[in-house]
């Protein structure tokens, strides 16, 4: 997907009434962001998880193309994520379709924004 007169495209992404076994658990997640990663294109460099008590979790993949972040919510069945990347070579829309198809939502959204839009920087400046 290209990017053009942007330098990367970031997805927001809102999935409720998620699987609530898996949104708990950071080696299930882990394995979620991998596969949205692998899927979209990107290459993780470093990933970090930390566990709340009693429950949810908090996490990023940071990629060489950007980041994907999640927080978990278990005792809502909510989950907040955002896929990031920059270049040419990705494409973060089917990464957002990985973590819909992971984390098993009842219902989802999402947004895309175009970040750095090369087209309209002077009207943006002040």
């Amino acid at each position: 997907m290209a990017n053009v007169g942007t330098l990367g495209k970031h997805f927001i992404v809102e999935m409720w009434d998620c699987n609530r076994e898996k949104i708990n658990d950071p080696d299930k997640i882990m394995d979620i962001l991998r596969d949205a990663a692998i899927a979209a294109g990107a290459t993780i460099v470093k990933s970090f998880f930390h566990q709340f008590s009693p429950f949810g979790v908090t996490g990023v993949a940071i990629l060489a193309e950007s980041h994907i972040s999640i927080h978990t919510w278990p005792e809502e069945g909510y989950v907040a994520a955002d896929i990031f990347t920059c270049g040419d070579s990705t494409d973060p829309a089917v990464g957002v379709e990985r973590l819909i198809e992971g984390f098993e939502p009842e219902s989802s959204s999402f947004m895309e924004l175009n970040r750095g839009n090369m087209q309209n920087k002077e009207a943006m400046l002040v």
